[in-house]
């Protein structure tokens, strides 16, 4: 895709640390890459070097701090009694792109692991442009992509999470030193008015997000008999494109990282008989800030609480192994284990047939699709519904013609197996779980 001039532009910086391989730490440059360009960035390079460790003060050691600054237009460095500890005495370089000509200079710097609050303060001086972390970067997308009330409340004491250790005095701030009544003794400076209106502000969204959250309960307790299928996964395998294929709603389906945050609930279209009704839910990705998994907690417990959890992967991605354990870390935080789940390898369409074939091997119980195809839509949802009918049992009912309202609702819940009238009513054979049974005959007894 070709750059438009008026793009900002981002140079990337990762380390490599002794427990981290050069397969790993290209995959996540090639996430965040992703990343960025989701933000709105081009990447203009990156620079990368083997340390014994990320937390130096400046991240990098003294040579590739100022190889980085060429890129921005920095000092390069910082007073050397404060990054003394960032020397890279010991410390192997990795080559990194060919320095940048004037027109190519980034206007950020973005680094692939989490920085302390000093750590950012350091690299911004030496580098003289605005400095993000990973975290910084992935809320920020979070922020530009919740719709819903709850999302954006979510997504909100996440970022007030992350803001308030980087808080920095400024130069105004003994201007704003105020003393308390009449004057006497050393009132708030600037710094800690801001740390306490954040936390004031938490606390607001917290109780906000809380009521919201009952809400939620109470909606889930209105579906507790209802077959529920959620969707879970890496961000971007391809859940909102198979929502839609399954259910015919119109979600937003974009190539991009985190387009989907809100949780959408629609039953299968056509509708089943019962009906089974499907979640698509937030996408993960590695190192996903706990801030974020905890604020997104009510929004997770619809995978949690779930009848039916569809692992989704895209198969034509080769990390898709250490994405899906990803996946189930992130819902282990949350609670969600041990549900019940069908694996789904999502894009077959981009997969030679070798390929395919050797999938099949390694996971004999997956469902290989492509939302693209029709016969493989239709397969996924004949394998949902017979998993859902292994629990339920087959039963004969007689319902009388005044109970017209029970029928309607036998008709919502069941499979009708056959029915046959006669003079005082209705007899029919249904196909139901034995929750949904239980319920049609206390109403049939009264």
């Amino acid at each position: 895709m070709m750059t438009t001039p008026s793009q900002p532009r981002a140079v990337l910086v990762a380390i490599q640390t002794p427990h981290v391989t050069r397969e790993e730490l290209d995959g996540s440059l090639q996430e965040l890459t992703r990343l960025v360009k989701t933000l709105g960035y081009s990447v203009a390079g990156h620079v990368t070097q083997k340390r014994s460790s990320d937390k130096f003060a400046t991240v990098l050691g003294r040579g590739k701090l100022i190889e980085l600054a060429q890129w921005t237009g920095g000092p390069g460095t910082i007073a050397a009694s404060e990054g003394a500890e960032g020397s890279d005495e010991g410390e192997a370089d990795e080559s990194s792109e060919t320095s940048p000509s004037p027109q190519e200079q980034a206007q950020i710097v973005i680094v692939d692991c989490d920085l302390s609050p000093s750590q950012l303060n350091n690299l911004e001086r030496a580098v003289g442009v605005p400095v993000l972390d990973r975290t910084g970067v992935i809320i920020e997308i979070f922020s530009r992509h919740a719709r819903t009330r709850a999302a954006r409340l979510q997504v909100e004491i996440a970022r007030l999470n992350y803001l308030a250790p980087r808080l920095r005095e400024t130069g105004g701030g003994r201007e704003r030193q105020s003393g308390g009544i009449g004057g006497k003794g050393a009132g708030e400076t600037s710094l800690e008015l801001d740390k306490r209106r954040i936390r004031d502000r938490l606390k607001e969204l917290r109780t906000e997000l809380a009521a919201i959250g009952d809400e939620h309960h109470t909606r889930r307790a209105r579906r507790e008999n209802e077959l529920t299928v959620a969707l879970v996964g890496y961000t971007n395998a391809g859940k909102s494109s198979l929502m839609r294929a399954m259910t015919g709603i119109d979600v937003l389906v974009a190539d991009k990282l985190f387009a989907t945050l809100d949780t959408t609930i629609r039953p299968l279209y056509p509708e089943t008989r019962p009906k089974v009704l499907m979640t698509d839910t937030v996408g993960f990705i590695k190192k996903l800030p706990h801030d974020l998994v905890a604020s997104f907690k009510s929004t997770l417990d619809e995978a949690a609480c779930a009848s039916l959890v569809l692992f989704v992967v895209d198969a034509s991605d080769p990390s898709f192994r250490s994405q899906l354990e990803v996946t189930r870390k992130v819902l282990a935080e949350v609670g969600a284990t041990d549900m019940p789940s069908l694996l789904v390898l999502n894009k077959q369409d981009r997969l030679g047939p070798e390929a395919v074939t050797s999938l099949k091997a390694e996971y004999p119980d997956a469902v290989f699709l492509s939302t693209r195809r029709k016969e493989d839509l239709n397969m996924l949802r004949e394998r949902i519904l017979r998993y859902f009918e292994r629990e339920m049992i087959d039963e004969e009912l007689h319902i009388p013609f005044t109970a017209q309202k029970i029928l309607a609702e036998i008709r919502t819940r069941m499979r009708i197996l056959s029915e046959d009238y006669d003079a005082e009513g209705l007899t029919i054979r249904v196909r139901s779980t034995p929750e949904n049974l239980m319920v049609i005959k206390q109403k049939l007894a009264r």
